[in-house]
């Protein structure tokens, strides 16, 4: 399975605003809600930008981290034009994956490394290397204190951000069954979100035990678009929250490969995993 994620070629389309909506309760050996979402509003966004890490800062303001071997960067984003206000531009040997901002400091992870940078969000400068001891970079969010970060398995990390070492490590899991490929983490409300890679869905994880509390399915969101002729849609890549607007964001990614995992997918968002 991991040969056909590791490509990872996306093309990004725009930035949503969503709305997430209670609308099923799963059956009485479930002890946690399913949601679906509603598109608010979309904004312009580079389609060539390979999102692999997105958050809302104040004044409508994006920060993004993209992907792809030549065409990574750590950029700041407009979101009403979708402008490029500023941008780094990495090295060609670095792939560009979690971003996520505490204080004055971007910290960004790399793909296939154990690796990132931080940033000064200010200019974008870099100033600081660091190894952030997961197998890989993924996902990385924050709650103000500690960083959470993903490495496209089932375990939840939470690391120093003055020393960059784990701290706590959990695994994540739905109904008792491991919950694989956690990918963008965003936390909300006391809650990690992950994307789970190449499904629909959207995980709100308890960062105190790992337990997956919630499932935010995104099949409308993705059905939507295709009736618009976005072509090969599959998931969305980026997850941003303003929390001072109580607003969601993410991007749309449209991808080479089509349908992969469908099956998985829908049995990750409605009740748990089969082994």
């Amino acid at each position: 399975m991991l040969s056909l994620l590791n490509p990872r070629f996306l093309v990004v389309s725009l930035v949503i605003l969503l709305s997430i909506i209670v609308f099923w309760f799963s059956e009485a050996e479930a002890s946690y809600q399913v949601y679906k979402v509603k598109v608010v509003n979309e904004f312009p966004h580079d389609p060539k930008a390979y999102t692999q890490g997105l958050l809302y800062a104040e004044n409508d303001t994006l920060f993004e981290s993209t992907g792809l071997y030549g065409r990574s960067t750590v950029r700041k984003v407009a979101l009403r034009n979708g402008k490029v206000e500023a941008v780094h531009e990495m090295q060609s040997s670095d792939f560009g994956e979690g971003l996520t901002l505490l204080g004055e400091r971007l910290f960004q992870l790399t793909w296939l490394q154990d690796t990132g940078f931080i940033y000064d969000r200010h200019n974008l400068s870099k100033f600081e290397k660091f190894t952030h001891h997961m197998q890989d970079g993924w996902g990385l969010a924050t709650d103000g204190g500690v960083l959470f970060g993903s490495d496209g398995t089932s375990t939840l990390y939470e690391i120093d951000p003055q020393t960059m070492k784990v701290i706590r490590k959990q695994v994540v899991k739905s109904q008792g069954h491991e919950v694989p490929y956690l990918n963008e983490l965003e936390y909300v409300k006391n809650e990690v979100w992950a994307n789970v890679y190449v499904t629909d869905c959207i995980a709100r994880i308890s960062p105190k035990d790992g337990t997956v509390i919630g499932w935010i399915l995104l099949r409308s969101l993705r059905e939507d678009l295709i009736s618009r002729g976005y072509k090969d849609f599959e998931v969305l890549n980026g997850i941003a929250w303003d929390r001072d607007g109580d607003r969601i964001f993410g991007t749309s990614v449209c991808k080479t490969q089509k349908n992969i995992y469908i099956w998985y997918q829908s049995k990750m968002c409605n009740g748990g995993l089969s082994a």
